[in-house]
């Protein structure tokens, strides 16, 4: 997905920059003017049916925007944003993440950024976010500047609110393992076992994972302490599970 990501980005940079020239010429611009009154004709087509090969890449780009528009006017945004990508239109999928922005549709937003490869305005809606304590949106748009620092941030306000799930999100994805291991053992204090697993696991904190197997062999949950151990590679302690309680690996 990610990789997918990548490359659709990159085909609508480079089809944006190819055609500043061109829109710039004035003998281009009354033949696009023209080409505009086929636009009625290309909605009841159907842009998934359209084939728009005889065109050079600028004038299929701007005739898509035009039909992208008109899609957008008549409140169909998620097929107006394909053909803002097809048409590689950075600024129409900036100007509709603006919108959307303004009027809280914030997972939108961040898409049409996330397109558009807007850096700036991921990480913008990313710190309004975390000020008004959407903390996933918060999250999903520094991942995508993969900004360490303020995912590192969201994921200490996450363990100031004590929301565990979604700050071992955060440390995963900021590959912030003494974060982990510490919500891992603060986990194993309070018995909720399956968070400290989760957490000390993406740490890859033996020791840890080693005294949440303790800890839960103590509680009677023997199938999480063999987990653990396992997941540890402490030998010792699953032969000892093993000779003692018939308990194999």
């Amino acid at each position: 997905m990610v990789a997918n990501d990548a490359i659709v980005r990159k085909i609508v940079s480079e089809i944006a920059e190819s055609n500043e020239k061109f829109f710039a010429s004035e003998a281009n611009q009354k033949q696009l003017d023209n080409l505009r009154r086929i636009v009625p004709v290309l909605l009841e087509k159907g842009v998934d049916n359209l084939n728009l090969s005889m065109f050079d890449q600028a004038t299929k780009t701007r005739l898509l925007e035009t039909l992208g528009d008109e899609y957008q006017r008549k409140g169909d945004v998620g097929l107006a944003i394909k053909v803002y990508v097809l048409a590689g239109s950075r600024k129409k999928l900036q100007d509709l993440g603006k919108h959307y922005d303004s009027v809280g549709q914030v997972t939108q937003a961040i898409n049409c950024y996330r397109l558009a490869s807007d850096e700036s305005s991921l990480l913008a809606l990313g710190h309004k976010c975390l000020e008004n304590g959407h903390i996933k949106d918060a999250m999903s748009a520094f991942v995508l500047v993969n900004d360490v620092d303020a995912l590192n941030k969201v994921g200490d306000d996450c363990i100031g609110k004590e929301r565990w799930e979604i700050a071992i999100e955060i440390f995963k994805a900021s590959g912030n393992t003494q974060r982990l291991g510490q919500i891992g053992q603060r986990c194993i204090q309070t018995r909720e076992y399956d968070l400290a697993f989760t957490a000390l696991e993406a740490a890859g904190d033996k020791d840890g994972l080693s005294v949440l197997g303790d800890t839960a062999l103590t509680d009677g949950k023997m199938d999480l302490a063999i987990k653990a151990y396992q997941t540890a590679g402490n030998e010792t302690m699953i032969q000892f599970l093993k000779e003692n309680f018939g308990k194999r690996s």
